[in-house]
């Protein structure tokens, strides 16, 4: 039974999916048990040694590739070696390949094995590998092996190894579940509502505060002189091209939009008749012809209606055009009818009806003059599109020639920009904001990861719609302000930091008083504060006058007791909690099963993420940074 239920879990295109599942926390929490600790020098073609298993250099680099090569699938665009590291990929793969070698370590150790038989039905019974008739295909497997880089034997190889490796997960977590008084504790920790008495202390409760010493500041300075530092700004020299920068509705001529304007007025500028139309549903074919009669004789199409208990609302079709009348008879009959007209009976497909169109919308094309802008400014984009590949192909011949942007802007008449100095958050020396970057977070983030001197590869714009160059001009280095340069600061961060002082002082007393048992309104009032009550607050509640840090403390605080939490725009809340209440833990619903199952999961999880640290460090393991920053690409850097 055990076997079926790993075959079954197994079943994927290379099994690869499985240990993914089971160990993909592994990678992360990797790190954490102190990869950095552990990292010394080792073989030149080995990046790590697990035990008496060697990692090999390219083992590593095949995995990385196609872990970046998977990454850059799922999130389809291009993921560049410095966006990997960032993410830490190249320690992931690093983490899993470890792992991974721990593992099948251990179950040679125990004498575990695989029968051919066992992946033999593996194989055959993978989806993937099946013709359209249901049938296992030879065909198929070896194409799609191919087609993975994978031969027979390394697929068969990489199949009984996460087999095994699920098996020794199998006997140590299988029958690892969640405690019940966990479970109601995670019940309580998500489902508890809070209700608090509440008042907001402003900034301006912290009184009148003098202007400070010289001393003072200069004494808050230098203890907080980090905090001072003036950032690393960068100038770039930018030159952008776009189709809509590019294109110039004036050379479109008249007799050029006009010609375009024929080909495509109908489809483009053309709006069909509409109808509003009533309809009019009889039993019968009599029922309609006595129906039209009394029409014909004077009484109204209301009249009749109402006579028949149908209102205007049941007799409505709506304003339809030709096509959206479906029945054909209705249909004809309709569009033949002048306005406010009532038919002859029509034998519709749901039975006799009198139709009456009440207003008549008639078929309209804008004319050319109305859309003469609008279409020189297409059919100018549209030229400019193609203009743009030709001028994107002439800029990088330039650039390969190692010219700078300046001169290749004033070759072929385009405008280059000076950008800067600003920060990494696109902030000036002076505080301001400058303004966004064409390009947006990918010329940033370009920019400050350039050097100067280098040839910086275009940026392309969003849906093709052109090309960012830049130059990196200046690198200011980030240094330490002098007190002179960050006087406004140092006096706008002392103020603030009084005011927060003075009113958590004034708080710790309001609470003291409350605690000590005197009503909250009587409290909040003797401190000219209003009051008010929240109900129903949760922990992971999103309520711009509960921040997160706010919450924290409500749920930290015990019922019947009361705090206060600093507010980021410098006020401060005061509250109170008097009541606190969950749903009963009910563990025959479905969010509860679902919810038992993830904290099942997680337990499961924590154990074997013990048990592997427990093997890694009984076996032994030894990494090569040189090895592995070749093995990653990062030996560049």
């Amino acid at each position: 039974m055990m076997m079926q239920g790993i075959r079954k879990a197994g079943q994927s295109l290379f099994g690869k999916i499985l240990i993914f599942v089971l160990f993909g926390f592994l990678i992360l929490s990797f790190a954490i048990w102190g990869i950095g600790d552990i990292f010394q020098g080792y073989g030149r073609n080995s990046v790590a040694r697990v035990g008496k298993t060697e990692i090999g250099l390219e083992q590593l680099r095949t995995a990385y590739q196609n872990e970046l090569q998977n990454l850059t699938r799922q999130q389809r665009r291009q993921i560049t070696p410095e966006t990997a590291r960032a993410l830490g990929l190249d320690r992931q793969v690093l983490s899993r390949l470890v792992t991974e070698a721990v593992l099948d370590q251990t179950a040679d150790a125990m004498g575990l094995a695989v029968s051919d038989e066992t992946i033999r039905n593996l194989i055959f019974d993978d989806q993937n590998f099946r013709d359209s008739t249901g049938q296992f295909s030879a065909a198929r497997f070896n194409e799609l092996l191919r087609a993975n880089g994978l031969t027979e034997q390394s697929y068969v190889r990489e199949q009984r190894a996460a087999i095994l490796r699920q098996q020794i997960a199998e006997m140590v977590v299988g029958a690892v579940g969640a405690p019940v008084a966990l479970q109601e504790l995670g019940h309580r920790l998500r489902n508890e509502r809070r209700t608090v008495s509440f008042a907001r202390m402003p900034a301006s409760a912290a009184g009148e505060i003098a202007a400070p010493t010289e001393a003072q500041l200069k004494t808050f300075y230098d203890e907080r002189k980090a905090s001072f530092r003036a950032p690393e700004y960068r100038s770039a020299s930018i030159l952008t091209i776009s189709a809509q920068g590019l294109a110039d509705p004036s050379k479109v001529s008249d007799d050029e939009a006009r010609a375009r304007y024929e080909a495509v007025k109908a489809q483009r500028f053309g709006t069909a008749e509409t109808r509003t139309i009533q309809q009019m549903v009889f039993p019968t074919l009599a029922e309609a012809q006595a129906a039209s009669a009394r029409i014909a004789a004077g009484e109204s199409f209301e009249a009749v209606a109402a006579a028949r208990n149908l209102s205007i609302a049941d007799l409505s079709l709506g304003a339809l055009t030709r096509p959206q009348v479906l029945d054909e008879k209705v249909r004809d009959a309709a569009f033949a009818l002048a306005e406010g007209a009532v038919s002859a009976p029509v034998e519709g497909g749901f039975g006799p009806v009198l139709l009456r169109v009440t207003a008549i919308a008639p078929e309209r094309v804008r004319p050319y003059e109305e859309v003469a802008t609008e279409l020189k400014a297409e059919m100018a984009t549209a030229a400019a599109r193609t203009r743009l590949t030709d001028l994107h192909d002439k800029i990088e011949d330039q650039r390969a020639a190692a010219r700078p942007l300046a001169e290749i802007g004033r070759e072929f008449g385009l405008p280059v920009t000076t950008y800067g100095p600003v920060d990494s958050s696109l902030r000036r020396p002076d505080g301001a904001q400058a303004a966004p970057l064409a390009g947006g977070e990918a010329t940033r983030t370009a920019i400050f990861r350039s050097d100067i001197g280098i040839d910086n590869e275009a940026i392309r714009l969003p849906q093709d719609s052109g090309y960012v160059w830049f130059d990196l001009a200046k690198v200011e280095p980030a240094r330490e302000r002098s007190f002179e340069e960050a006087r406004a600061e140092v006096e706008t961060q002392w103020r603030a930091e009084e005011i927060a002082t003075r009113l958590s002082a004034k708080a710790r007393e309001l609470v003291e008083r409350l605690d000590g048992g005197e009503a909250f309104y009587v409290v909040a009032a003797s401190a000219g504060l209003t009051s008010a009550e929240a109900e129903g607050l949760g922990r992971q509640d999103q309520n711009p006058e509960w921040p997160a840090n706010a919450l924290t403390l409500v749920f930290g605080t015990v019922v019947g007791k009361s705090n206060s939490a600093a507010l980021a725009d410098g006020d401060r809340l005061v509250f109170k909690v008097t009541a606190a209440s969950q749903p009963p833990y009910v563990r025959t619903t479905q969010e509860a099963e679902n919810f038992v199952r993830l904290l099942g999961s997680s337990v499961s999880e924590d154990v074997l993420r013990q048990y592997v640290a427990k093997l890694q460090a009984d076996l032994g393991v030894a990494i090569n940074e040189t090895g592995f920053r070749n093995a990653t690409g990062g030996a560049q850097n």
